[in-house]
């Protein structure tokens, strides 16, 4: 991690205990809550067998004042989605919200955030809306399996599927890497996640400064934060982990996080209050 990251999480870190003090010191969770995670820009950050960024320090200072321990999880992005959509995991985090998985969980929105169109700087025309991208066959897209935004998204992914133009990968690392080599062309996310990628990837140096950002109005601005799950807590559980997601969330740590660790320019067009 860099001597950056560790400034931001000890000034994370400080930030918390504000928070903390306004939670009930009489709730208990009944068992150790489990949580897949995969690294997410700052969000998550899976290390080496170690878990930090905003949520899982959140957790870790948050839950024993509410008498929760978490227990972390190193998965991919879509084998989160299938424990979480399965019943075996408590919470999915991070996540934008959507119809589909709020029939498995209850949605605690921590900030706005949205995906937009990602590339290197180049003289091509710019993408104005996803029929344009659509038609633009000559451009190559990549996407990280299991991200999701929403109906209007997998419209488009399946679309350049059809057309045989879609590169998925497994986490944002591995398209930080196709679109520095030319490999492939565009990718859809958030860009605090593919900018958090980037930091951690020795082998795009230089890349950040070169990134390209268009917003489409099919991806408009949604609200990500967490899930807790429907079917695998039990009553008294999810509401301790509401009650203490919901106070998170008001302390607005989350998106502090994202300040101080973001290039405003990569905020302006991915990351704004709740």
């Amino acid at each position: 991690m860099t001597a950056r990251a560790h400034s931001f999480f000890r000034q994370l870190l400080a930030a918390l205990p504000f928070a903390a003090a306004a939670l009930p010191s009489h709730a208990d969770c009944s068992r150790d809550i489990v949580v897949p995670v995969s690294t997410t820009g700052v969000s998550v950050i899976v290390s080496n067998g170690t878990y930090s960024g905003i949520y899982p320090e959140i957790f870790r200072s948050l839950g024993p004042r509410a008498g929760c321990h978490f227990t972390f999880i190193s998965v991919p992005r879509a084998r989160q989605e299938l424990l979480f959509e399965s019943g075996k995991a408590d919470l999915l985090v991070p996540a934008t919200r959507t119809p589909a998985r709020d029939v498995n969980g209850i949605f605690v929105p921590m900030v706005g955030h949205r995906a937009v169109l990602i590339s290197l700087q180049s003289p091509r025309p710019q993408i104005t809306n996803a029929q344009d991208l659509l038609d633009r066959r000559d451009l190559r897209v990549a996407i990280v399996r299991g991200y999701d935004y929403g109906e209007a998204y997998q419209a488009i992914v399946r679309e350049l599927a059809r057309q045989g133009r879609l590169f998925t990968e497994v986490e944002p690392s591995a398209i930080a890497r196709l679109l520095y080599v030319g490999a492939v062309d565009i990718t859809i996310m958030g860009p605090t996640i593919l900018a958090g990628a980037i930091n951690r990837e020795t082998r795009v140096n230089g890349m950040l400064d070169r990134l390209r950002l268009e917003p489409i109005p099919e991806l408009p601005w949604q609200q990500t934060g967490v899930y807790v799950s429907r079917s695998s807590l039990n009553p008294d559980d999810r509401a301790v982990l509401l009650e203490l997601l919901e106070r998170a969330a008001k302390s607005n740590v989350v998106m502090e996080g994202f300040q101080r660790y973001h290039r405003p320019e990569i905020l302006a067009e991915s990351v704004r209050p709740r």
